[in-house]
């Protein structure tokens, strides 16, 4: 009879969290962005008789996806974070999370 071992390599989960949550900080950085560039064109429209609205549009259908794959990342790292304090704690509930 056996029994599964699980294993996890710390540091180099660690650092696979730590980059979900600077992808998720420069998506954030990019949400902002978009979200500036918006306000500026819409801004602009009135002078350039609505030609900037239409890239002002586009910007607006794009920026929320931007601020959701941002959130998500974030999740992650701490979904992540979780799983690593579990294993640490010897907890087995924390991996339901990736079940």
């Amino acid at each position: 009879m056996s029994t599964d071992e699980v294993f996890m390599d710390i540091p180099q989960v660690e650092n696979m969290a730590k980059g979900f949550n600077t992808f998720g900080d420069v998506l954030d950085g990019a949400s902002k962005a978009l979200e500036a560039i918006s306000i500026s064109l819409k801004a602009a429209a009135w002078i350039s008789f609505g030609a900037t609205a239409a890239a002002a549009q586009y910007i607006d259908m794009i920026q929320p996806n931007v601020k959701k794959a941002a959130d998500k990342m974030k999740e992650l790292n701490g979904d992540i974070t979780g799983a690593i304090n579990a294993y640490r704690n010897g907890d087995t509930s924390g991996s339901n999370r990736f079940i």
